[in-house]
């Protein structure tokens, strides 16, 4: 992995550590949390997009993307939000925003052909960093281990799965492994570019990919896995996963969580979320699921987790065995800030929430 000098690059040694100090705060203020009850805050609403895509920085500085070219930024925890739309694509979708600071982001344009722009200026100003033309192009979501090594995933191509990978903070990408190495995909096999939250890339180069449609597995460099979510339609199967990384963000940890259901009927539980704590040798069904379909997923701490979907939002104080409906609210992404507490929501109509506590 290339590490940089310049003020923008962050060491991979110095991000652990950022990391490390956030999960202790995070752990620090667990008990607060779990002795209050979550609820929402709407922040905006009313603009012509849906967005999907979703960066927390730190408990000021948040990024959102979606449809009609928009992304939309700010640096005051939501008070108050800068709405952009980018010169010269402002029919393009962007489904995934990685922010790095106030002035440095990444969007993902999905489909044919597909872009990847990065702006150094707050967005004023956005430069193609990547562009593929080929047929059937449809890129599904990014992740970023540090503020140089990234991931992005696409749909498959010929039945082989699309990755590529940055080691310089987006500006440059490059397709992994020949034709020959390219994984797998079964027939009928492809993701949901519904949140930008169904691959999670680590400083280690592990990269976990949750897949849908007529089948549903999880992915990594070395294997691929059966889910036991819901699957054998175009609209079922994971939409995201998490991992909580136990304060060391250089390698996965044992907890990870999927979420995903059938698109096309919100409402259903079945099979809707699973989770494990042993790094997925065996894999737990909630014993309360989240009340429906669910496209984004977030650990908060170890044990407090949250997730939304088109007919609401879920919180679990248990590690995932148990969800309860805290607003009927319907959004598409949710996170939890980089270097923070602060969790941000987005959706349909521009609309953008913050979670606060109330006892």
């Amino acid at each position: 992995m290339k590490t940089g000098l310049n003020p923008l690059s962050w060491q991979p040694y110095i991000l652990n550590m950022k990391k490390i100090i956030a999960s202790i705060i995070i752990s620090c203020i667990t008990g607060l949390i779990t002795a209050q009850t979550p609820a929402l805050e709407i922040l905006a609403s009313g603009t012509k997009t849906s967005l999907r895509g979703l960066s927390v920085v730190n408990n000021n500085v948040v990024w959102v993307s979606g449809s009609n070219g928009t992304v939309g930024k700010s640096t005051n925890g939501g008070k108050n939000w800068k709405w952009m739309t980018v010169n010269g694509f402002e029919k393009t979708d962007f489904r995934d925003i990685e922010a790095f600071d106030a002035n440095t982001a990444i969007i993902m344009g999905i489909a044919e052909p597909a872009y990847i722009l990065k702006t150094k200026n707050g967005g004023e100003s956005w430069r193609v960093v990547y562009e593929n033309k080929t047929k059937g192009m449809f890129l599904d979501a990014m992740d970023f281990a540090t503020n140089e090594l990234g991931i992005v995933v696409g749909d498959p191509i010929n039945g082989k799965i699309f990755i590529a990978r940055t080691n310089n903070s987006g500006n440059s990408w490059e397709e992994i492994g020949g034709n020959q190495n390219k994984p797998m995909a079964d027939s009928g096999e492809a993701f949901f570019a519904a949140s930008g939250s169904n691959v999670k890339l680590f400083a280690n180069n592990e990269y976990f990919i949750v897949s849908g449609g007529l089948r549903s597995r999880l992915i990594s460099n070395s294997s691929a896995a059966d889910l036991a979510i819901i699957q054998g339609k175009e609209s079922t199967g994971a939409n995201a996963i998490d991992i909580y990384d136990n304060g060391m963000p250089d390698k996965p940890g044992q907890r990870i969580v999927v979420v995903g259901g059938d698109f096309n009927t919100d409402s259903l539980v079945e099979k809707n979320c699973f989770y494990t704590v042993n790094g997925g040798k065996t894999w737990l069904a909630p014993d309360t699921p989240p009340h429906g379909y669910r496209s984004s997923v977030e650990y908060l701490s170890k044990k407090d987790l949250l997730s939304c979907g088109l007919n609401g939002v879920d919180y679990s104080d248990d590690g995932g065995k148990n969800w309860k409906w805290i607003s009927k609210e319907g959004f598409h992404a949710c996170r939890i800030a980089r270097f923070g507490t602060a969790v941000y929501l987005a959706g349909n109509n521009g609309k953008i929430a913050r979670v606060v506590w109330k006892k």
